[in-house]
């Protein structure tokens, strides 16, 4: 009940749909038992802008823009092997952001061929790491699961073009890439393709005739975050330049050294920038760390993730449109054809929602003194100033 009254007020607040507050994601290791502990202690919210409509026709168009419409042949087979939820899981995000998207590729050929030597090559100069391989088989990780279908594709081609099919499959792990690949020929065949998941759903390109690959810019491949102080100019009168210029640069040597980011147009003492990163994963990360570092040091960001830097630019700017009492600190990207936002609430916000969450007892304590103190006034005749019972309950509560 208590979950269900916090996700209430805060529709309230901001006039936003709550998809989690927190997370349930259950971490294995050190690293990620940190990030969630982050993500509960501050309680973290994913709030839902824009509501992704998920199915087999958006997983597609995504698809493409994320490999680049020159890294698709124009005739492809797109098959449904299993439906995706249309519903956004917040411990499958939190997961991604977490432990990346790094992915394992695994690739099959009928017959021994000295073909596998060209494909080592080939992954390799697209920062794909040999896991394994023998005359028939490769198993390789990759930056990311788009990286490993983009790399998939181009190795199709090539096995087209000398008559040798290849089927391959992207997996979390080599175990299941290669558990993925097997259940792609039992459920299509031995047809040359790419079986991959999306969002919970799986899903296989398939080709039947050989093509060729027009060149792709790598430009269009890179995630941008920008990021942007809210109130810099108060923060300022209140703390000074020197403070500001620190405060950004911790920001600044975070992203570069723990989150692989490269930072674009940053003028020091400037209180915004633009960073580059490989994956989206790690753009959505540096953006929480980011307002997670600027929660500490009392100041809000916003903050926006895209596959430019205008669009970046753009969801940053979408903060502006919430009309809330106060600032949000908002780190908005896309899910599918959706636009999501985490943020990092202000401290009387997190107060409030400990108590709706965690403090029933105190929650049942002050509505039970509301209803007495309302009661006995009235009864001398006071029904008046029954609401000054809601303000001794607040403060009360507040100073508790």
């Amino acid at each position: 009940m208590a979950n269900i009254l916090s996700r209430y007020l805060l529709r309230l607040y901001t006039n936003l749909e709550v998809v989690s507050i927190g997370t349930k994601f259950n971490p294995t290791n050190t690293m990620e038992t940190e990030y969630v502990e982050l993500f509960n202690y501050t309680q973290t919210i994913l709030f839902e802008l824009e509501k992704a409509n998920i199915s087999s026709e958006t997983i597609l168009t995504n698809l493409i823009r994320d490999l680049g419409e020159n890294n698709i042949p124009k005739n492809y087979n797109f098959y449904e092997l299993k439906a995706a939820e249309n519903r956004i899981e917040e411990y499958a995000l939190v997961s991604n952001i977490i432990m990346g998207s790094d992915r394992y590729f695994y690739l099959t050929i009928p017959e021994p061929s000295k073909i596998i030597n060209v494909f080592v090559d080939i992954i390799q100069k697209a920062y794909g790491e040999i896991i394994e391989k023998s005359s028939t088989e490769i198993v390789a990780k990759f930056p990311s699961k788009n990286d490993a279908i983009r790399i998939a594709i181009q190795l199709i081609g090539i096995g087209l073009k000398n008559g040798i099919p290849v089927t391959s499959a992207v997996g979390m792990t080599g175990a299941a890439a290669i558990e993925r690949s097997i259940g792609y020929i039992n459920d299509v065949g031995s047809f040359p393709g790419v079986a991959f998941t999306k969002l919970g759903g799986e899903y296989a390109l398939v080709f039947d005739s050989p093509f060729t690959l027009k060149k792709g810019s790598s430009e269009e491949f890179y995630n941008y975050l920008f990021i942007d102080l809210i109130g810099s100019t108060k923060f300022i009168d209140k703390h000074g330049r020197t403070k500001l210029v620190d405060l950004m640069t911790g920001i600044k040597n975070f992203i570069e050294t723990e989150c692989d980011g490269e930072i674009e147009g940053y003028r020091e003492g400037g209180d915004d920038f633009i960073a580059r990163f490989p994956s989206k994963d790690l753009a959505i990360r540096a953006g929480l760390d980011a307002a997670w570092f600027g929660l500490n040091n009392g100041v809000k960001i916003r903050a926006g993730v895209g596959k430019t830097r205008r669009e970046a630019g753009e969801r940053a700017q979408l903060v502006d449109n919430i009309k809330t009492p106060s600032p949000l600190s908002l780190v908005v990207f896309d899910i599918a054809n959706g636009l999501y936002a985490y943020n990092v609430p202000s401290d009387f916000i997190k107060t409030v929602l400990n108590t709706f969450m965690h403090k029933k007892s105190t929650l049942v304590a002050v509505f039970l003194f509301i209803f007495v103190f309302a009661y006995i006034v009235s009864i001398f005749g006071f029904g008046n100033f029954a609401w000054f019972g809601i303000v001794i309950a607040i403060i009360w509560a507040l100073l508790s």
